[in-house]
């Protein structure tokens, strides 16, 4: 409910500063009583007009301000909201207050609903602080999202040089800055109106209707059993059917828990890319329109299950869940780092102030010592001229004197000394104090450096997975090949024996036939031999035997034999000879 009373308070607070004309952050109280009657009823709060119309009754006391309405707002609305009213119609009442006073009049390439929907996503999307506004990361996550809706290419270099142009004075864009930076075509050119506000509305349906995945797929019925197109769509916990895409006409809904499951079916009854959708009183029969669909669609219902099963958000709000703690830790650690910076800096000063301390003793130390010198020079004098009468007499202490001047000068020089090498430290400490920002700032850039080396070589390092993943199966899937090819060549190399072996055997078998054909040719030259030797002999025998030879076309005799050698003719001719001949003799 936390959520939700976040999200709601989005839109609300669009509607209030639309409200408040001259900025002052005060609204009138018979504006609010109608914001708070229309809130009411989009959001189905039953709420009393009588307590409203006490609530926000004419007095003293003027305008109220957004402090000022939110316990109302807090105790009689956002308290009592279910989630059962239209999210659409209540952010479009709240898009109607707000539009005219704060949508840019120059022409856009959206259309004023692509606007609408781009100005909800900014509410879903925005930080949770007032005034609202969107981060750079949002805003890019936004455009990628549209440019891969939109089928581009994303152009990163396009946006890091925006990202550098853009206001250092703000942490982000407005709504209907948003709006303008859409609606202009700086990050869709070459795309057209309708191609933008497909886009738009895929990625509205995803973040906002929280549709998973939707298209046309045929469905089986439960009581006629007949296969009907239909527009399918997924939601986290639903599936719902209608006639056609656009969801006027509801059909039915598939209600999805943690005990639903998805299996693939085999090709039936002249169906392709089946799959079925098992619920704890119902099964649905669902046909793809082909394989690859098929897939999408298994795939996107197993994972909104086993969501379901953890628990889990959709993994679009999940993904913006991360980035936003992600920003609140970058956030952490840039603080942290700040603190430890004016750390270093006071250390810095007080390191600075400690030298300036230093350099005010040795000056005074060089200033006592020039003081020690010209009162050892007076006395010197004063010496010389009170004793130059005894100077014989005082010569031992004379050459005293001299060794304790001599002795005075040399510590004296070392002293000088001394100060020369403090002053040089002094300049050496302040050369390293510049080296130590120096190096601060080019370990800053290096650390951003190395951030932003680290997220590629993770982003790689998940490819380089997936690769190795695929390179493993594809092993795996040449491997049985290279065994099922070894089984076939096996296979093969047998075959081929038995071939060989039965090709010895025809060989062998042809090798008999053929002396066999020599022995039938032999007997069939000796029998023709014997057979030209015999004609010779029955030539005059004719008319009792006649050797077989091809049959005229005339009907032949039938004996009880067979067919006759002669014809009928032939038979009465020879019949006719034999008579004469018979007679004759």
């Amino acid at each position: 409910m936390g959520g939700l009373k976040d999200e709601l308070l989005k839109a609300i607070w669009h509607a209030f500063t639309a409200l408040d004309l001259d900025r002052s952050g005060k609204v009138s109280k018979s504006q609010l009583k109608v914001l708070s009657h229309n809130l009411c009823t989009v959001l189905k709060v039953p709420h009393d007009p009588v307590a409203l119309e006490e609530h926000f009754r004419d007095d003293d006391e003027g305008p109220v301000s957004n402090q000022g309405y939110m316990p109302y707002l807090n105790k009689f609305i956002l308290e009592k909201v279910q989630d059962n009213f239209d999210k659409i119609e209540f952010n479009r009442m709240c898009w109607t207050l707000c539009v005219k006073k704060n949508l840019t009049k120059s022409p856009l390439l959206i259309s004023e609903d692509d606007a609408f929907k781009v100005w909800v996503i900014f509410n879903f999307l925005s930080e949770d602080k007032y005034p609202l506004i969107i981060v750079p990361e949002e805003i890019e996550y936004l455009l990628k999202k549209l440019t891969e809706a939109m089928g581009g290419g994303w152009q990163q270099e396009q946006f890091e040089h925006y990202k550098i142009n853009f206001d250092d004075n703000k942490d982000g864009l407005s709504a209907w800055e948003l709006i303008e930076l859409i609606g202009n075509g700086q990050f869709s050119k070459g795309m057209d109106r309708q191609t933008v506000s497909m886009a738009i509305n895929e990625v509205f349906n995803e973040l906002i209707l929280d549709v998973l995945k939707q298209g046309y797929m045929m469905k089986k019925g439960h009581k006629r059993k007949n296969w009907t197109e239909r527009w399918f769509v997924l939601k986290p916990n639903i599936i719902s059917y209608y006639v056609s895409e656009d969801l006027k006409d509801k059909k039915g809904d598939i209600l999805l828990d943690e005990s639903c499951c998805v299996e693939s079916l085999p090709d039936k009854d002249g169906k392709k890319c089946l799959f079925l959708i098992k619920c704890f009183d119902k099964t649905f029969e669902i046909s793809a329109s082909d394989k690859k669909k098929k897939q999408e669609w298994i795939q996107a219902i197993h994972s909104t299950i086993h969501l379901l099963k953890l628990g889990s958000p959709p993994p679009y709000k999940e993904a913006r869940q991360r980035r936003k703690e992600l920003r609140r830790k970058m956030l952490a650690e840039q603080e942290e780092l700040e603190r430890q910076m004016k750390e270093l800096q006071t250390a810095n000063e007080n390191k600075q102030q400690e030298l300036e301390s230093v350099r005010k003793k040795l000056e005074e130390a060089a200033s006592r010592a020039a003081d020690e010198e010209k009162k050892r020079l007076q006395t010197q004098v004063e010496l010389q001229a009170r004793f130059s009468t005894e100077l014989e007499r005082e010569k031992l202490i004379r050459q005293q004197m001299e060794e304790q001047v001599a002795q005075k000068s040399s510590e004296l020089e070392q002293y000088l000394q001394r100060v020369r090498e403090l002053e040089a430290m002094y300049l050496k400490l302040q050369e390293a104090l510049e080296d130590e920002r120096q190096a601060r700032q080019d370990e800053e850039t290096v650390r951003k450096l190395q951030a932003r080396l680290l997220e590629e070589e993770s982003s790689k390092r998940a490819e380089l997975e997936k690769w190795h993943l695929a390179q493993q199966q594809a092993i795996q899937t040449t491997e049985a090949e290279k065994q099922e090819l070894e089984q076939q060549r096996v296979m093969k190399e047998q075959a081929l024996q038995e071939a060989m072996a039965q090709l010895e055997q025809l060989e062998l078998e042809r090798k008999q036939a053929l002396e066999q054909y020599e022995g039938v040719k032999k007997k069939l030259e000796m029998a023709t031999n014997m057979t030209k030797s015999w004609k010779d002999k029955v030539a005059h025998h004719e008319g009792l035997i006649r050797l077989i030879e091809p049959g005229s076309k005339n009907p032949h005799l039938i004996t009880n034999w067979g067919p006759a050698a002669f014809t009928q003719a032939e038979l009465e001719e020879r019949e006719k000879c034999w008579k004469e001949k018979k007679t004759t003799e």
